[in-house]
């Protein structure tokens, strides 16, 4: 079988693009090798968050690899069949299990029985896909697909300590994906602010919270000191679920040493209000996200499929041009109001 060819450094040229190769080889059986990876990086090359991926991708597919270790900016990956099964994948300090998971999600539906995963590592991160929005943003649009799954978070675990614990189980889905369209929001639901501060004093979490709803002109009822152990922190993570008809929005800004409480809560308040005076469906991060699955189903059903979002970052961008050099579909995306729309065709 030809090997896919990657240049690690194109686009955005961050882990992203060896995550979506890891996910896509795997589905499709088809070998890629990547280089300059993460070249343009003050640290080029794998870290040991990618290291993880490739290495827990590897025993999934029964992978034969190259140049699998650390701060290399070569890699080799030629996968067997995605094998179903129950596996245990430990990141070490605060690496992110929402990467990891998302790396290993879709070989793992495409498998021909169910599998569990038990994944530790950071379940907070930033510049990663959270729990909460794993759990309530991207899951239900994957269930929605078609793919069946079930999140559970054991413990908080927050950059640098980690120590978090998620275990998710995950049905196969292969022979059920359907692509559908989701160019429209739908009606409110429900809004909500959670904070998560452990092993911080509970004034820091109060204070987060009033901020954002003074910002937002939320009521006392939408803003929630969630609960959390001393042990799994410090951690200060401030968290606003924006639920709609059809689609479910999940947006966190992270407190750190220095910054305050209202900083905290202004960028917060900022993303929310891009997202809430747009009409798109999907904020970017998850239609960065989206695209990989939906993609799935548009190959597996040969039938197209649209949606809409805020924004198109280079993350995005980057994505779609790996998607297409393995799968046999093609993206295009034109403005639409303030926003996009992104179709998904087979090409």
């Amino acid at each position: 079988m030809k090997v896919i060819e990657i240049d690690g450094a194109a686009g955005e040229g961050g882990g992203q693009l060896l995550r979506t190769s890891l996910a896509l080889s795997m589905c499709t059986g088809q070998p890629f090798a990547m280089t300059r990876i993460r070249a343009g990086r003050a640290k080029p090359g794998l870290m040991r968050q990618h290291l993880g991926c490739v290495n827990a991708a590897a025993e999934i597919s029964g992978a034969r690899t190259q140049g699998a270790e650390l701060n290399s900016q070569s890699l080799s990956f030629a996968p067997g069949k995605p094998r179903a099964g129950d596996y245990r994948f430990h990141l070490g300090t605060a690496g992110s299990c929402g990467l990891l998971l998302q790396t290993l999600w879709p070989a793992l539906m495409m498998a021909d029985a169910p599998s569990r995963l038990s994944l530790g590592g950071g379940t907070h991160n930033p510049a990663a896909p959270p729990f909460h929005f794993l759990a309530r943003s991207y899951a239900p649009l994957l269930g929605r697909l078609g793919a069946r799954a079930e999140l559970n978070l054991r413990r908080l675990g927050f950059y640098p300590a980690g120590g978090g614990e998620i275990d998710v189980s995950i049905w196969p889905a292969a022979d059920a994906l359907e692509p559908f369209d989701l160019t429209e929001r739908g009606a409110p639901a429900a809004r909500y602010a959670e904070c998560y501060a452990p092993a911080l004093p509970r004034a820091v979490a109060r204070r987060e919270l009033e901020h954002l709803g003074e910002a937002l002109g939320w009521t006392a009822e939408q803003l929630r000191v969630a609960p959390a152990r001393q042990h799994e922190g410090p951690g200060n993570a401030l968290l606003a679920t924006l639920e709609h008809e059809h689609v479910c929005e999940v947006y966190t800004r992270f407190g750190a040493k220095g910054v305050g409480a209202e900083q905290v809560a202004q960028e917060l308040a900022q993303d929310l209000r891009g997202y809430l005076d747009s009409d798109a469906a999907l904020g970017p991060y998850l239609a960065d996200q989206w695209a990989l699955p939906l993609a799935l189903a548009v190959w597996r059903r040969g039938r197209p499929a649209r949606y809409t979002c805020t924004e198109l970052t280079a993350h995005a961008h980057s994505n779609f041009a790996v998607i297409q050099q393995f799968l046999p579909v093609k993206f295009a995306a034109v403005p639409q109001g303030a926003g996009w729309r992104v179709s998904v065709e087979p090409a």
